[in-house]
């Protein structure tokens, strides 16, 4: 794993001893921000990491310019793996970690008036989470209109096309991985 562009371009970040966290393939992830670079201004952008893993894609925003990225993930190592990483970068300061299962991190960042521009969601897999996540997030304060979301699911796993307001704009495959984009409307 390595950051693709920005400040942090070509910084090799630490890789998950066990073999629980998946991260993005680097050839996921840069057909992903060449995606985002369309419809996302990274300028100062507020990012929110679902999930995180590694914080490897947070951590990429992080490097083009994003202002905060709030990294999401249950597992103790996850986030201290997140936190190594965010420091072997030099980007601390600009992320923040919640160690706590996913509703309930999303309910804390709802009660503080959080709003994010971007939002990754990499959950494993089939097991039901990027529905049920996406289902809360459709109705959660936390987005704004012009907000885009990003699931990183199985390519053999499936989602509704909407949640209300939440609705999906493109659905890319690569290899065992899909990545399905929805925005929130007006």
């Amino acid at each position: 794993m390595r950051i693709i562009s920005g400040s942090a371009r070509g910084r090799r970040l630490f890789s998950p001893a066990s073999y629980r966290v998946r991260p993005t393939a680097d050839r996921v992830k840069e057909a992903l921000f060449n995606i985002l670079a369309g419809l996302v201004d990274f300028s100062g952008c507020r990012a929110l990491d679902i999930f995180a893993g590694t914080g490897n894609l947070g951590i990429e925003s992080l490097s083009r310019g994003a202002g905060v990225v709030v990294f999401v993930d249950s597992h103790r190592e996850s986030a201290a793996l997140v936190r190594k990483n965010l420091s072997l970068v030099g980007l601390e300061s600009r992320g923040r970690i919640i160690e706590r299962e996913v509703l309930t991190a999303l309910g804390m960042l709802e009660k503080e008036g959080e709003r994010f521009d971007l939002v990754f969601l990499d959950p494993p897999y089939a097991q039901g989470l990027a529905e049920k996540t996406l289902r809360h997030l459709a109705d959660s304060p936390l987005l704004h209109a012009g907000s885009v979301v990003v699931a990183e699911i199985s390519s053999r796993e499936e989602v509704p096309g909407t949640f209300g307001p939440l609705v999906q704009f493109d659905r890319r495959i690569y290899g065992d991985t899909a990545l399905v984009f929805f925005s929130l409307g007006e």
